[in-house]
């Protein structure tokens, strides 16, 4: 669950104010004022007897608390938000301000959820609801430690909150503490052993260790709970919990090598979300990681062994992407792409020096890398593919690519070295789609850093050729940034995306060996003890300077704690 709603030990005030004028207007009252009224009736209700215009002041703000409360059934939260806060000028309560900042936390406004909840403390008495409630939107900004000793306050005040377990634990998983995070997730699952999400959780914490079969039997269990109990939670969607259980289950096959059953968990997953309007990222994953197993012909052998650092690899030909090396559990993967040779737009000298660059450095501090340079369409497919793949049994991931990159109708597209860009509805066809790669590595328990050094401009335009030492196509407006990060399948995947400049604006190629970015890049990758966004921040600073403030480097992060590429 991901938050809880209205306590009735949160409502003894208003449901005495709403006994009143229930008794008074018999027909309207207890469907306005009972929470298991359907959506719609309770609206309805309470709708009506607001436009009677006879009650004022405590009663008035508990018809439109019970509004609010239908509203949220619906999960229109603007409305929950606006009644809400009519009931609060009212009447303030502990009840109205709980609901609203659940509302907020919601819509992902976490900053004013924590407002309200804190407001709700305020009033009193200390609830472990509204600990709870706060400590989710903490953990929603990220703010793990907060967000624990909010949910210690709530395990305090019940201890019997099979919720508050599973959460803290989820908080725990965020910031490395697997041990923790077990212990929590273990004693939420003794208290309720009917819910299948602490089993799904701890899914994903036996496919981090290594465990897979005990990760495919907390999976099977979680889908066979899922399928018999459905959540009662109204703000849950009926089947998100067996979404989730599938996809970890799918996930735990694919990590283990059983790919026929991978690929039947998928093709589950997508038959579900295929009737939940709100399971786009989620058929999305599906789709890349069922194409994915579908390709392997050959499963990756459970306990291959695999070095540590790949060895500096062989000269490569143009337009080969050579095959990645065995991947072992815990593995630290990249893959690097730079395009530079290309055959219908301007060719760029640098992308292939600045992949080699970033490549190195990435080998020197202990990740296995697949590098590829001048890829035509079917050997950047297929290396990115391969890679997708083998990436399932890996910890983190990087992805670096420099050369051509577009936004076609608000998606980003990484551009093969044969493609002619001509407008047309089949264009896209021919590019690798940025947002495939990012539902192929959605997945809570590893960390995705994506880099590109890609041009900002988008080639719709009659002229699609380049002028100028630069990456930009001259057209319209520049990549778009990613809307959301790590919010596919699996509930939270942690992600970063880095752009070497900003939306709308031109990636130079520089006038030396590297671009001022690429070269940036490689130089702090290695640094001992830099977390990764504070490696971001001293490659933003350095182009910064090296271009005379012409190009400033991007970044959005859904990171779930801090990063180290390098021991600390």
């Amino acid at each position: 669950m991901r938050r809880l709603l209205v306590a009735l030990c949160l409502l003894a005030a208003i449901l005495s104010s709403a006994r009143a004028f229930a008794q008074t207007r018999s027909s309207l009252g207890p469907l306005c004022t009972t929470d298991t009224t359907p959506a719609d009736q309770m609206v309805d209700a309470c709708t009506k007897i607001i436009a009677l215009k006879v009650f004022k002041g405590e009663q008035l703000a508990t018809v439109y608390f019970w509004r609010a409360v239908g509203w949220n059934k619906k999960g229109d939260y603007a409305k929950v938000v606006t009644d809400a806060t009519e009931a609060i000028r009212l009447q303030p309560s502990q009840a109205a301000y709980n609901l609203r900042g659940s509302a907020y936390y919601d819509r992902g406004e976490h900053e004013i959820a924590i407002t309200d909840f804190d407001d709700a403390l305020k009033l009193g008495p200390p609830s472990g609801i509204i600990f709870h409630n706060r400590g989710n939107a903490w953990r929603g900004k990220g703010d793990y430690a907060k967000a624990i000793a909010d949910y210690d306050m709530s395990i305090k005040a019940d201890p019997s909150s099979a919720f508050s377990f599973q959460n803290r634990g989820i908080a725990k998983e965020a910031l490395g503490d697997l041990d923790g995070a077990l212990t929590d997730i273990n004693q939420a699952i003794r208290l309720d052993p009917s819910l299948p999400q602490p089993l799904i959780n701890r899914t994903a914490i036996w496919r981090v260790r290594g465990d897979y079969d005990r990760a495919i039997a907390d999976g099977s269990e979680a889908i066979r709970l899922a399928k018999e109990k459905p959540p009662v939670n109204i703000m849950t969607p009926p089947n998100s919990v067996l979404i989730s259980g599938y996809t970890h289950r799918a996930l735990a096959y694919e990590a283990k090598g059983d790919y026929a059953h991978a690929r039947d968990d998928y093709k589950a997953t997508l038959a579900i979300a295929a009737s939940d309007a709100g399971s786009k990222a989620n058929q999305a994953t599906a789709k890349v990681r069922l194409s994915l197993v579908t390709d392997a012909n050959v499963p990756i052998p459970r306990d291959a062994p695999s070095p540590v650092t790949q060895p500096a690899p062989a000269p490569q030909q143009t337009g080969a992407a050579p095959s990645p090396a065995p991947v072992a559990r815990g593995t630290r993967m990249a893959l690097i792409i730079g395009n530079g040779a290309y055959a219908h737009v301007k060719a760029l000298p640098n992308p292939p020096n600045d992949a080699r660059a970033v490549a190195r450095s990435l080998r020197d501090i202990g990740f296995t890398v697949s590098e590829g340079v001048d890829l035509d369409r079917a050997a950047m497919q297929k290396m990115t593919r391969d890679f997708l793949r083998e990436a399932a049994r890996a910890q983190v991931v990087v992805v670096y690519y420099a050369g051509h990159g577009v936004q076609v109708d608000g998606r980003n597209y990484l551009i093969p070295i044969d493609v002619e860009l001509k407008p047309g509805a089949s264009m896209t066809d021919a590019m690798i789609d940025m947002d495939t790669i990012m539902a192929g590595l959605d997945d809570q328990v590893r960390t995705n850093i994506l880099i590109f050094d890609a041009c900002r401009n988008n080639p719709m335009a009659q002229q699609v050729a380049s002028t100028g030492s630069n990456r930009a196509i001259e057209g319209a407006s520049g990549l778009a940034a990613p809307t959301s990060l790590g919010a596919g399948a699996t509930l939270g995947a942690g992600t970063l995306i880095a752009f070497a400049t900003a939306p709308g604006q031109v990636a130079l190629d520089g006038e030396g060996a590297n671009s001022p970015f690429s070269a940036a890049l490689s130089r702090h990758l290695g640094t001992p003890g830099l977390e990764v966004q504070q490696m971001l921040t001293r490659v933003r600073a350095e182009v910064v300077s090296s271009t005379k403030s012409k190009q400033v480097p991007w970044s959005n992060s859904s990171l779930l704690g801090e990063v180290y590429l390098t021991e600390k």
